[in-house]
């Protein structure tokens, strides 16, 4: 006798499907965890020790700390699911924060977060999901996806306001076909609520906001420690070409930044551009920082190319608004983006996600950086 398909879209029982949850100790995860659990599957939860943090680290809202790690084993102790910590630090440091240091040494304004999914979490932790012989790797990642035909398309969440997917869009297809993420279809109050009904001791818990290895948003700090000869003086220069000031290192700056440029001027100066191989900070007015054309590297793409022959849409940073645009892939690896409107702040770097609008929602079909 057949048997149905899964809230998990996998044609066993939930009694007989084992899954691995991702748990960072926070209010997500915990509560996929918890729904998981409650629906009857074989939980396995895991948790990774990313980095070695210190008290000054602890204390902030960031994810992966020696604290989330402790609320993560109080979690699965009290749902009564297998819990298991990865100690993946070496991992986590050369393959995130040794690229986030040199994208910064190159004058770019990186997104680890990006690269730390793109590694440790669906490359690493994916693979001992599957030696665990579990059926899908579940997390708690705030995006929608849709499986049609053994196929699995991403689409942007219905909590826009939390919607990850911009961080996701480098996930392969075949990663996307073995992923799931119930919170997709779900308000974030919906979350906590379902965690104040599992009585978990982390449904009140506050959202993690810095990035983990970064204390209390110090970038400049962080680069210090890895690689303290970087913070070299040089010439501060205007759009015509003029020296106008000295700065102490192209790492304390980023694309249309204000504050803290440290020059006298009638009018408001912004970062327009960071010539890191001439160790240079051009400044200029506002108007200055404005682009429509992009050029993208190192594409990841999730549909094919005849999707991108209307206009589409764009985001280039993770809190940004979705922007209409032409998007032209010239190979496998790179493509230029021509947006309708102007944009401001636009940095290499960052990423450029690609969507498209269906019935379902705005459906994720890949991205690339911004060169």
């Amino acid at each position: 006798m057949n048997t149905e398909l899964n809230s998990i879209g996998i044609q066993k029982k939930p009694s007989d499907t084992t899954i691995v949850v991702a748990m960072s100790g926070g209010v997500d995860s915990s509560t996929v965890a918890g729904m998981m659990k409650k629906e009857g599957y074989n939980v396995i939860g895991i948790t990774l020790k990313l980095y070695d943090d210190s008290k000054e680290v602890a204390k902030s809202k960031q994810c992966c700390s020696g604290q989330d790690i402790m609320d993560a084993k109080r979690v699965a102790h009290k749902l009564g699911i297998e819990h298991k910590i990865l100690y993946y630090q070496d991992k986590f440091k050369q393959g995130v924060v040794d690229n986030f240091v040199d994208s910064y040494l190159k004058g770019e304004t990186p997104i680890p977060c990006v690269q730390c999914n793109q590694t440790v979490k669906f490359k690493d932790l994916l693979e001992v999901a599957k030696n665990l012989n579990a059926e899908a790797l579940v997390t708690g990642h705030y995006v929608k996806s849709i499986t049609k035909n053994n196929s699995t398309s991403m689409y942007r969440a219905v909590d826009e306001n939390r919607d990850q997917s911009y961080f996701l869009f480098n996930t392969t297809k075949e990663q996307l076909n073995y992923l799931r993420f119930p919170l997709g279809k779900m308000l974030k109050d919906k979350t906590r609520e379902i965690a104040k009904e599992l009585q978990l001791n982390v449904a009140d818990k506050p959202d993690s906001q810095d990035i983990c290895f970064v204390p209390n948003g110090d970038y400049s700090s962080v680069i210090k420690k890895f690689k303290p000869d970087s913070f070299k003086k040089g010439n501060i220069k205007n759009s015509d070409g003029e020296v106008i000031g000295i700065h102490e290192g192209i790492i304390n700056f980023t694309i249309g930044q204000r504050k803290g440029i440290k020059v006298s001027s009638k009018e408001p100066l912004y970062v327009i551009k960071i010539d890191s191989e001439n160790n240079e900070i051009i400044v200029g007015p506002k108007e200055k920082l404005g682009k429509k054309n992009i050029l993208l590297k190192d594409l990841n793409l999730l549909s094919e190319k005849k999707e991108f022959e209307q206009n589409i849409f764009v985001k280039v940073r993770s809190t940004g608004k979705l922007l209409e645009a032409k998007v032209n892939i010239k190979d496998q690896n790179t493509a230029e983006v021509n947006l309708m409107e102007s944009e401001d702040g636009i940095s290499p770097g960052q990423a450029c996600v690609f969507y498209n609008k269906d019935k379902f929602g705005h459906k994720v079909l890949g991205g690339g950086w911004i060169k």
